[in-house]
């Protein structure tokens, strides 16, 4: 009898720590102390399973948010850690650290008055203090970015200023803006969502500004060669019934004209997180194949 119960226990056990092994570990508030925007900035982490048991280093992936969400939106509404739990599981990616900074609405750059330099921030401060943070194999070609919506267009900011930093950037439904629809943009919309960023109360082609180009996606891409934009390896994915797919396309067709690389993928969908849980593995596995 006795025999019997320790062999029960001992089998409940050992199916307790290998199904613990089989699951990453979730860290859904910590903070970075910032001198630059003189406050704390939170985050969060996923760690693969093992992360606890081993001494290894892994590569990183920097996953950003979207308009109005915060750094546990990817765990909350996105499940990205049973995306990758299964992933990692079933080989369609390595084992990875994925880190999700909170950006506000700062759209991850630095707005034209110098109130916010989130960008400054997050290149010479989150990265840095994360990676020493954490055991993750802090060069280029172990690290990558991936975002929605806003993150999306932040992924493609810091892929695009940032080359020697990411080997791979996975936007999803990223907020890309042609200059006809910056100038057509409803004054709320502006002053509410890129105001803080541009200058609020401006109209028209008032919005054109240096700030506004120093920022474009299409606009960067328009003033890079094909030899600099091949530097990362790009996956971009959008809706098609998704209100920013006019942007992405236009953004592919800059891409090609530049005879750029990349992948472009257009599914049934719109702007929404049913879109990006369902995009979320295939993004990270592109990046994952980077790491290679």
């Amino acid at each position: 009898m006795r025999k019997s119960l320790f062999v029960a226990v001992l089998a409940m056990f050992t199916t307790t720590i290998l199904y613990s092994q089989s699951q990453g570990k979730i860290i859904e508030q910590n903070t970075v102390e910032s001198k630059i925007l003189k406050r704390d900035v939170k985050y969060s982490v996923y760690l693969p399973p093992g992360y606890d048991y081993s001494e290894r280093n892994y590569p990183v992936v920097y996953l950003l948010h979207g308009y109005t969400d915060d750094n546990i939106a990817w765990f909350q509404f996105g499940e990205v850690d049973r995306y990758a739990d299964k992933a990692i599981a079933d080989g369609t990616i390595p084992p990875m650290i994925i880190i999700m900074p909170n950006a506000d609405s700062s759209w991850y750059i630095n707005s034209y008055d110098g109130k916010e330099d989130y960008e400054d921030f997050f290149i010479k401060e989150f990265i840095p203090t994360v990676e020493k943070k954490y055991r993750i194999r802090s060069a280029k070609r172990f690290r990558g970015i991936a975002g929605l919506s806003m993150g999306g267009y932040g992924t493609l900011i810091y892929a695009l200023k940032y080359p020697e930093l990411f080997t791979a950037a996975a936007p999803l439904s990223a907020g890309i803006f042609s200059d006809e629809e910056i100038q057509m943009m409803p004054d709320m919309e502006w002053n509410t969502m890129l105001g803080p960023l541009y200058g609020k109360g401006l109209k028209g082609k008032e919005r054109l500004n240096k700030a506004w180009y120093d920022n474009s996606i299409l606009s960067i891409i328009n003033k890079k060669t094909g030899a600099e934009l091949n530097k990362v390896r790009y996956w971009i994915d959008c809706g098609d019934d998704d209100f920013l797919f006019n942007g992405n396309a236009l953004l592919h067709i800059a891409l090609r004209k530049k005879l750029v690389r990349h992948e472009y993928r257009v599914r049934d969908g719109n702007h929404s997180w049913e879109y990006w849980r369902t995009g979320i593995t295939d993004a990270l596995a592109f990046i994952g194949k980077s790491f290679h």
